[in-house]
C-alpha cells in the first residue's frame, strides 16, 4: 500500500498508547520474539495482536457485507499462497470506517478500511493493498523496528476504530511528520518490492501497486489543498515519496524487478474481469450506517456514551441522574455527572466523594477511557462506587443491591461496559452509497457532481475516479458516482 502502511489519514491518533518497551531478539523474516510491556506483564507483539484482533469483531468493527469480507479474504489467500509464507495463517478483515487506512499486525493480521477500498479502481490495486501489509509481516518489519513506535501506531490507530471517537482524532495531529513515517525508507521499499513480487506471482500486473500509490498521493493533494484553504498547516501521508512515484527511481526499479520474474512461476488461476466492479458496487460511502444497537445497552446521544445492562433491567434517564434498576428493584446503578477537578486523578476524585471506608480498589482502562472504582462500606451496607474521566467530565457510578454481595459481580461490569459511542451507533441521515454509471453525452464531473449533496462533490468524484486534480471522463466510460439509497 502506500509505503507508509497508510496508518493515518483522516483518522486521530491521539489514543491512550498500550505497548511500551518494545524490543526484537530476531531480525529473521516472520520471527516472534517481539516482547512488549502491556498492562505489568511481559507479552509478544503477536498475543497483543490476537486481543486487538478478538476486542475488534466483538465491537463490531467489521463491515457487515459477507460478500465483500469473502472477497477480499480471497484475494488476500491467493497472495499469500504466493508470498514467502505460503503455509502460515493470515486474516484478512475489511473495517467499518470511512478513513482511508490499511496496515497490518503480527500474526498475519490485515486490515483494511472501506473507505480505501472506494478509492480503488479494480482487483490488481487492491491486490497492490493487501500484498504490500503482508509483505510487512513476512518481512518482520515490527520485530526489525528498534522502538515499539510502529506498533504503538497499530494499536492507537485500532483504539480510534473501537471508540470511533472524533474528539479524540479533533485533538490530534494528523499530519504530524513523526506519525506518518512509517517503517521507513528501506523497509517500506523492501515491502514495495515483495509486495509486488507477490503480486507477479499471484497473476497480477505489479505496475498497479504505481496506481495505487498515486491513488494516495492524490489524496495527500486534496489534503493539503483543503489545510490552505482553511488556513492550516498541511502535510504528507508520507515522506518517502515527495514526488509523484512515477518519478521515483529506486521504487521503479523494485517494482520492475518483480515484473521481470520467471512467468513460469505465475498463477495460472483467472482474474474474472468486473468483479471488483460488482462487489464496490453499493458500497457505503462516507460515515458507517450499519446502526448496530444492543437491546441490552443504554445509549445517550447528546452526551455520546453508552453502557451495557443485563436483560430486563431498566434504564430512566433524567434531568440529573441516569438510573438502571434490576427487575422488581432489587439492585440499580446510578450515573451522575461532575465537572472534572484537573488536579485529581479518578481515583483521588472517588475518595474525596466517598464515604465510609473503601475497599477492592482497581483502575479501569476501557476503550480509551481511565477511570477508578472500589467498594464503599458504612454501617454495614456496602455500594460499588466508580469514576470514570470522559470529555471532560467526572461520570460518577453509585451501584446498590439488597444482595450487594451477589449483586457486586454484576454492578461491576456494567461499569466496566462504559465506553464512547461508536460513529455507527449515532449515525443519522441519510446513507450514501458508492454506484457506477456511465457518463452520458456531454456530462462533466461538475455536471454530475452538482446533483450529489455531499461536501466538495466535485473533488470527491475525480479522487473516485482518478481523475485529481483535472481531467474529465469520456462519454460511454464507467465511473464512480455517491447516491443516497439502499445497497
Amino acid at each position: 500500500m502506500r509505503s507508509t502502511t497508510l496508518l493515518v489519514l483522516l483518522l486521530g491518533i491521539g489514543a491512550t498508547v498500550l505497548l511500551a518497551g518494545c524490543a526484537s531478539s530476531s531480525s529473521s523474516s516472520g520471527g516472534s520474539g517481539v516482547v512488549v510491556t502491556a498492562g505489568g506483564r511481559q507479552v509478544t507483539i503477536e498475543d497483543e495482536s490476537d486481543e486487538l484482533y478478538v476486542k475488534m469483531m466483538e465491537e463490531g468493527a467489521a463491515y457487515d457485507d459477507p460478500e465483500i469480507q469473502a472477497y477480499v479474504e480471497r484475494i488476500g489467500q491467493r497472495l499469500v499462497a504466493h508470498s514467502d509464507q505460503p503455509d502460515d495463517t493470515f486474516i484478512f478483515t475489511v473495517i467499518d470506517s470511512p478513513d482511508i487506512n490499511a496496515f497490518a499486525t503480527p500474526g498475519g493480521y490485515i486490515y483494511v478500511n472501506r473507505g480505501l477500498l472506494a478509492y480503488l479502481d479494480n482487483e490488481a490495486e487492491l491486490a497492490g493493498v493487501l500484498s504490500h501489509e503482508i509483505a510487512h509481516v513476512t518481512a518482520n518489519h515490527h520485530g526489525r523496528q528498534k522502538t515499539g513506535r510502529i506498533t504503538n501506531q497499530v494499536v492507537a490507530v485500532t483504539a480510534a476504530i473501537l471508540t470511533g471517537s472524533r474528539d479524540v482524532a479533533d485533538a490530534s495531529s494528523m499530519y504530524g511528520q513523526e506519525l506518518l513515517s512509517g517503517y521507513g525508507r528501506e523497509h517500506e521499499l523492501e515491502a514495495d518490492g515483495l509486495g509486488a513480487e507477490y503480486m507477479h506471482k499471484a497473476g497480477y500486473d505489479a505496475q498497479e501497486l504505481l496506481e495505487v500509490i498515486g491513488v494516495l498521493k492524490d489524496q495527500e493533494q486534496y489534503q493539503r489543498v483543503r489545510a490552505r484553504s482553511a488556513g492550516k498547516p498541511s502535510g504528507t501521508y508520507h515522506g518517502l515519496y515527495a514526488t509523484h512515484p512515477r518519478n521515483d527511481q529506486r521504487l521503479q526499479t523494485v517494482i520492475r524487478t518483480a515484473g521481470e520474474l520467471d512467468d513460469g512461476e505465475r498463477s495460472p488461476d483467472p482474474i474474472v474481469p468486473g468483479e471488483f466492479k460488482q462487489h464496490m458496487d453499493g458500497l457505503v460511502f462516507g460515515p458507517s450506517i450499519q446502526g448496530q444497537k444492543d437491546e441490552n445497552r443504554f445509549y445517550h446521544n447528546k452526551l455520546a456514551f453508552t453502557f451495557a445492562h443485563p436483560e430486563g433491567w431498566t434504564v430512566n434517564a433524567g434531568s440529573s441522574a441516569i438510573v438502571a434498576t434490576a427487575p422488581g428493584g432489587s439492585a440499580n446503578l446510578t450515573i451522575t455527572i461532575a465537572r472534572r477537578d484537573a488536579s485529581q486523578n479518578p481515583e483521588q476524585a472517588l475518595r474525596a466523594s466517598a464515604s465510609g471506608d473503601l475497599s477492592d480498589g482497581k483502575a479501569l482502562e476501557q476503550a480509551g477511557l481511565t477511570g477508578y472504582s472500589a467498594v464503599a462500606s458504612s454501617a454495614g451496607t456496602s455500594k460499588r462506587l466508580a469514576v470514570i474521566d470522559y470529555k471532560g467530565l467526572n461520570y460518577q457510578f453509585e451501584g446498590a443491591a439488597g444482595d450487594f454481595a451477589a449483586m457486586d459481580k454484576t454492578l461491576l461490569e456494567m461499569i466496566e461496559s462504559f465506553r464512547p459511542l461508536l460513529d455507527r451507533e449515532r449515525q443519522t441521515g441519510t446513507p450514501m452509497y458508492i454506484r457506477y454509471i456511465q457518463v452520458p453525452r456531454g456530462a462533466t464531473f461538475a455536471s454530475i457532481a452538482s446533483s450529489i449533496r455531499i461536501p466538495d462533490a466535485e473533488a470527491q468524484l475525480r479522487l473516485l475516479n482518478g481523475f485529481y486534480p483535472r481531467g474529465e471522463p469520456r462519454t460511454g466510460d464507467w465511473i464512480k458516482v455517491i447516491q443516497p439509497g439502499t445497497p
